[in-house]
């Protein structure tokens, strides 16, 4: 599916430029001071969460049955994995698969997003042996100054 590009204001403005782009592309909304804005037609929306639910729901029976299978489906799309420990990657295949099921099936996919990019942060801290050893510690805390909880009553 191709998509179009407007600035939010035509939408305000013009509407009668939006709206027929919706019978063959996704619109994107561009707004300068916020997140910006997908319009769609209920018909694809609809068609896309179903996708995801059967793809979402199929891998999971896949990683039950054969967890190396899953991993191997996720290493590939998700070459980063081998940078995790071996133990790491089933518990970030489990989790992923875990949100990523709860997602297709409420439709609530960012704690999935937030989940997949804490999992590449981590991946990325293993792919350099040196930070991963610094920050595993011992933490140098000579100069460590201790801090009020914020809003903590010697915070004021």
């Amino acid at each position: 599916m191709t998509t179009r590009s407007f600035p939010f204001s035509t939408l305000i403005n013009k509407q009668t430029s939006v709206f027929p782009a919706l019978d063959d592309a996704d619109v994107i909304l561009e707004r300068r001071d916020a997140e910006n804005l997908v319009l769609m037609r209920s018909e694809r929306f609809q068609a896309m969460t179903d996708g995801l639910r059967l793809a979402a729901r199929s891998l999971a029976i896949v990683a039950r049955t054969n967890r190396g299978l899953a991993e191997e489906a996720f290493s590939e799309e998700l070459p980063w994995l081998r940078w995790l420990p071996a133990e790491a990657r089933l518990e970030c295949v489990s989790e992923l698969l875990g949100h990523l099921l709860a997602g297709a099936e409420t439709g609530l996919l960012v704690p999935f997003a937030r989940e997949l990019r804490e999992w590449i942060s981590t991946a990325e801290i293993y792919s350099d042996p040196e930070l991963a050893r610094r920050l595993r510690g011992p933490f140098e805390t000579s100069m460590a100054l201790e801090l009020p909880r914020p809003g903590s009553a010697d915070d004021e």
